[in-house]
């Protein structure tokens, strides 16, 4: 009996050891699925506004519809917004040339302080 008196705690002490490493993991798990859903947004929103651009050659409806296509998930600005070249006409002077839209954003991890820069690029060729 005396053995199992000395034994009392022990599965409390071992919670206390391991549950801050469980807790880091799932939070690290969070954190990377996140950047995961923010990565796949930026690119499917680089998409939508290289389309625009090479079907309208208008930079600014491609900004809008990059911005408005990315909203839900991440807050783009038209800085960060790159769209070259800025006109599909002077694109190509020998043939179609290709638009490229890019998106430079950054985004803190787990409120870290240090953002990391996630990029989508979507490149398409002029007028269809």
């Amino acid at each position: 009996m005396k053995a199992r008196a000395r034994d009392r705690g022990a599965s409390a002490v071992e919670f206390a050891l391991v549950a801050p490493v469980l807790i880091l993991m799932l939070l690290g798990i969070i954190a990377f699925g996140h950047a995961f859903h923010v990565q796949s947004v930026l690119s499917n929103a680089a998409r939508d506004g290289v389309r625009v651009m090479a079907l309208t050659d208008s930079p600014a409806d491609a900004r809008a519809t990059t911005v408005s296509s990315a909203a839900p998930a991440a807050n783009v600005s038209p800085s960060h917004i790159t769209i070259t070249p800025t006109s599909c006409s002077a694109a190509g002077t020998s043939g179609p040339g290709t638009a490229t839209v890019t998106i430079r954003y950054p985004m803190e991890l787990l409120g870290l302080g240090t953002p990391i820069n996630l990029t989508g690029k979507g490149t398409m060729r002029c007028n269809g």
